[in-house]
């Protein structure tokens, strides 16, 4: 059976309908013309945690005619401490291993702010040695790794990523385009991003939202929490941005709202699909 419709290129996040559990999101993207799941891994956690094996998620997949394009996610990654290693290195093989099973290319990685205040080359330094030994893990598998740069950490644009993925120096470890963390990072522009080589794009996360001053704190699930159009970001100008790299891989929505969490899981898929479409299939 055929598994995903390739020219849909639109993903389902799952963390955009947190609530629910795999099962029903698998269910929920097919019903809304989602080709994809991008897989939060607590769910998958608790899936396989209540006797259920790598072969049933890869039935259902195929029965849905969907793909998984990846797995979200291994965080922490810039940790020095040893035992944060090992837990990192733990979930790579973990992760890798049902990755594998469940023909998903790609795990995220999230460098977050363990070394906030030392200086970058030293952060780049610790933060290439963990991904390195993360990297050659996955690469056994033949899975591969996305960075997602986030917003209010040390590696918070798209020009510090590409240098920690040189500094790295493995082939499969590449580049989300989150356009809320590049925009909300304050040091990305939809011009970065169109320079960018598309070989170094594994997947987009489109979302739409607001930001705030940096010393400030920051709630994700606030700021993150607006359909397509109701916030801040020129997501038009990041769309032919995309485009304009010869990108033609998948695009996930990603709605991270704790008050979308509490809606009706089918209303906010169907929304936003359709929302998604204008910005995929129409902006040029």
């Amino acid at each position: 059976m055929k598994r995903g419709n390739d020219k849909m290129k639109k993903a389902l996040h799952t963390k955009s309908i947190f609530k629910s559990n795999l099962a029903t999101d698998i269910r929920i993207a097919k019903k809304y013309g989602f080709g994809a799941l991008e897989i939060v891994a607590s769910k998958l956690a608790s899936f396989l945690e209540e006797g259920f094996t790598t072969a049933d998620l890869d039935k259902m997949l195929k029965d849905n005619e969907l793909k998984a394009v990846c797995i979200n996610d291994i965080c922490g990654v810039e940790s020095p401490r040893p035992e944060a290693l090992e837990r990192m290195l733990a979930e790579a093989h973990y992760f890798s291993s049902v990755a594998q099973d469940i023909g998903c290319p790609v795990i995220q990685l999230v460098p977050l702010l363990e070394l906030e205040g030392r200086p970058f080359d030293e952060i780049i330094e610790i933060t290439a040695n963990n991904i390195r030994k993360i990297a050659d893990i996955g690469a056994t598998y033949g899975v591969g790794f996305q960075l997602e740069p986030v917003a209010w950490s040390p590696i918070h644009s798209l020009s510090k990523a590409l240098k920690l993925i040189e500094k790295v120096d493995r082939d499969n470890v590449r580049m989300v385009i989150d356009t809320w963390h590049l925009w909300a990072g304050g040091e990305t522009t939809p011009d970065d991003v169109a320079k960018l080589d598309q070989s170094m794009i594994y997947n987009i996360h489109f979302c739409d939202g607001k930001k705030q001053s940096r010393d400030t704190v920051w709630d994700e699930t606030k700021l993150r929490g607006y359909y397509y159009g109701k916030g801040d970001i020129p997501l038009k100008e990041f769309a032919k941005a995309i485009k304009a790299t010869g990108y033609d891989g998948w695009w996930s929505c990603e709605l991270v709202s704790s008050k979308h969490w509490e809606c009706d899981v089918f209303d906010v898929a169907e929304r936003l699909s359709k929302d998604m479409d204008e910005y995929i299939f129409h902006v040029k």
